[in-house]
């Protein structure tokens, strides 16, 4: 599958898609980056006159990146308009802050995928190779009834 078939695929669209490019991705990872540009909207109220990136929306990069992009992969042909797509968990650890036009890389290892769940254990760094959160995200892929 080619990586910008996957991205193409998302259930999301600007100002809430947060992928800019995938790097890599294999039936056990996904690797993808997204560049936080300064005039998205949260920058204006979190924090004032000190805008840094709400951690709600870290790991929904996180998790466009590295739980469905990865979902998308692993179904290949099975992913259709019908395929439905539900966040069920992240237990999230935040070490750095991210702020306006840091570009952001998360890397994304499968721990299971069974019975349309996926579980994954992410990371993301910024450009200086730190590590500014990381965590266990799982979600449902399924069909409609």
């Amino acid at each position: 599958m080619i990586l910008e078939n996957i991205i193409a695929q998302l259930p999301y669209s600007k100002p809430f898609l947060f992928v800019d490019e995938l790097l890599q991705v294999d039936e056990n990872s996904v690797i993808g980056s997204y560049t936080f540009k300064e005039d998205l909207d949260f920058y204006k109220g979190h924090f004032k006159d000190n805008p840094v990136t709400p951690g709600v929306i870290l790991t929904e990069t996180m998790a466009q990146i590295g739980m469905v992009c990865l979902g998308i992969y692993l179904l290949g042909d099975n992913f259709n308009k019908d395929t439905v797509i539900a966040f069920t968990s992240a237990d999230m650890q935040f070490l750095k802050p991210v702020y306006p036009n840091e570009k952001v890389t998360v890397t994304s290892q499968k721990t299971f995928f069974r019975f349309g769940k996926l579980k994954c254990d992410v990371v993301m760094t910024n450009e200086a190779g730190q590590e500014v959160c990381k965590g266990v995200l799982a979600g449902m892929i399924t069909n409609k009834l």
